[in-house]
């Protein structure tokens, strides 16, 4: 049976505990899913919310969920989370609307500056590892 711990060492101070966790620990996992990264296109591939940070962070954010459920999984079941954003000066939106998904069972977060993505347009993408 997978057991998932999620936490932060004693002591050691996590200024962001709203949005994710030092550690996740996954024992006995049946399954691990590894999603590729997730941009902010609809299910047709068009762009969803061009210039707007917050939106095409729920757009990713959806993208995954679907991803996940497509595999057997939630977005509680992951673990692990890198997010790539071609404007780190918007994080306060990157996190504003990424807190409207992840509430509880936060996973591990690392945020990464980049100048591009695939396509003109796209200001942020999401990859993530999944333990069921």
């Amino acid at each position: 049976m997978t057991t998932i711990t999620r936490g932060d060492p004693p002591g050691f101070t996590n200024v962001r505990k709203t949005i994710y966790h030092h550690y996740v620990r996954v024992d006995q996992p049946q399954s691990l899913i590894f999603l590729s990264g997730q941009l902010s296109r609809d299910a047709k591939g068009q762009l969803v919310g061009p210039g707007d940070m917050a939106e095409q962070v729920r757009q990713a954010i959806r993208n995954m969920a679907t991803v996940l459920e497509s595999a057997g999984g939630t977005l509680a079941n992951i673990v692990a989370l890198v997010v790539y954003t071609t404007d780190i000066r918007q994080f306060k939106e990157i996190v504003s609307a990424r807190m409207e998904f992840f509430k509880g069972n936060l996973p591990t977060s690392t945020i990464v500056e980049v100048n591009h993505l695939a396509d003109p347009g796209l200001l942020i993408e999401f990859q993530a590892t999944a333990a069921l």
